[in-house]
């Protein structure tokens, strides 16, 4: 090790992090997992990030690849491996201004991309959070506030510049390399380091957005009429609800209905959102007229102890109403975990199943169930959590990577279906025959 790091010490021309170092201490967790890396490598340019990969792989160490951090499952640190982190790749550039097509450093966060692209009237399907890495959400789906009318973050995607196991570095999309760019678009960072992403943006409009609220009483009825219409709402409109918030209440929290309208014409958008209105007693409503760039907010960095427990699924049409069901009883007890779902369905369920690595189109909702807390705490609650999801299971498909804690076998079957799942480890086996790149969740090759 001690002549590759030399040599590593000689080539790069980022930073190299260790134990002892000023910033060690930041550098080593991410934003939700603490971590104690051996080393944390900062690449200033693509040729860093080769000699890191190159570096990592001769020394047999763990390896995590951090974007922006945010991973629930705390991919973007480790014990006593190496982290190369590439939040020094950041360049934006919209490279072709006929086409919209925006090329995104790896390491660049939805923040930098909304405020590079404001200037151009420019916008790009993404999650809710400007912290959050462009890598991570991309990799593994991207469901945010656009979805519903241009799709996911990864339909977005037109092509990606990788650094493969063996340093090399590659062009992927339709044309060339078709098969890893098919497994990036949704196997998350099974097959390299993404260094730069080139996306079709779309024009925006300022948009309608903000959130409605109705009292706790009301949640079962609010969730399923929320639900049955945003089944067939304008495309134009996306929403997620929240509920059982124990920092706003509990089974008491108000039932907070967020809602997108991408446009600007008032008229339109109130008759797409005047029948979320209806759904009950509103009891706040701060829905206005903003630039879609402020429709993405900071993220939270938690205090130093507080743990995350995070579970998603999935759910059709045809089960949506149990679902909900069971959310909705949950949600009204003490003890309740947070309790967020989703409308998807829109341009997401246009693309067909074996498009991308991404396999759950023709979903129609996708909600996530989260516990928060010191870790004696999460163990005290984790018996009622699996229990809520024993009653769950049975009426869910699938799960969504980015809002899973846990990486175990069951995790990975859940993300990744049989068929996709072949299909993946068949790319594995060309592009990481070695499985570098382990620290996700995992196709073995």
């Amino acid at each position: 090790m001690s002549t590759s790091l030399d040599t590593l010490r000689r080539d790069f021309s980022g930073d190299i992090i260790e134990p002892g170092h000023p910033n060690y201490e930041l550098a080593s967790r991410s934003v939700l997992v603490a971590g104690s890396p051996t080393y944390v490598l900062r690449p200033a340019g693509v040729a860093d990030v080769q000699s890191a990969v190159r570096f990592a792989a001769g020394t047999g160490l763990p390896l995590s690849v951090r974007g922006g951090g945010h991973g629930f499952a705390g991919f973007g640190t480790n014990d006593d491996g190496i982290v190369i982190d590439l939040s020094r790749i950041t360049e934006i550039e919209v490279v072709d201004e006929d086409r919209h097509h925006v090329r995104v450093g790896g390491g660049a966060t939805w923040g930098q991309v909304v405020d590079a692209l404001a200037p151009y009237g420019l916008s790009i399907s993404s999650g809710d959070t400007r912290s959050v890495g462009v890598g991570g959400l991309t990799l593994a789906g991207g469901i945010g506030w656009k979805v519903r009318k241009y799709g996911l973050a990864l339909d977005n995607l037109v092509a990606a510049e990788v650094v493969l196991a063996d340093g090399e570095v590659v062009h992927a999309s339709a044309q060339w390399n078709a098969d890893l760019f098919w497994a990036i678009r949704g196997g998350g960072g099974n097959f390299g380091v993404v260094t730069a992403f080139e996306f079709e943006a779309h024009v925006t409009t300022d948009v309608f957005f903000g959130q409605i609220t109705f009292p706790a009483a009301e949640l079962p009825v609010v969730l399923q009429g929320w639900a049955e219409y945003l089944r067939d709402a304008p495309e134009e409109l996306t929403s997620s609800v929240e509920f059982a918030n124990p920092f706003a209440g509990g089974p008491s929290a108000p039932v907070v209905v967020h809602v997108a309208f991408d446009g600007d014409d008032a008229e339109l958008a109130a008759r797409a959102i005047d029948p979320v209105r209806g759904l009950g007693t509103v009891l706040e409503d701060d829905v206005a007229r903003i630039p879609a760039a402020d429709m993405l907010v900071e993220g939270m960095v938690p205090p130093p102890g507080l743990q995350f427990v995070t579970r998603s699924g999935f759910v059709g049409k045809e089960s949506a109403a149990d679902v909900l069901g069971i959310l909705a009883e949950v949600g009204a007890k003490e003890g309740s975990p947070i309790m967020a779902v989703r409308s998807v369905g829109g341009a997401v369920a246009r693309v067909p199943e074996d498009a991308t690595a991404y396999a759950h189109r023709q979903a129609d909702l996708m909600f996530a169930t989260t516990m928060a807390g010191p870790p004696p705490v999460l163990a005290a609650a984790q018996p009622a959590f699996d229990a809520v999801w024993a009653r769950l299971t049975p009426h869910v498909s699938g799960a969504y990577s980015n809002f899973l804690s846990s990486a175990g076998d069951d995790d990975v079957a859940a993300v990744y279906p049989a068929e996709t799942y072949e299909r993946l480890a068949e790319a594995k086996r060309e592009y990481d025959p070695g499985n570098l790149f382990a620290g996700n969740h995992n196709i073995r090759p």
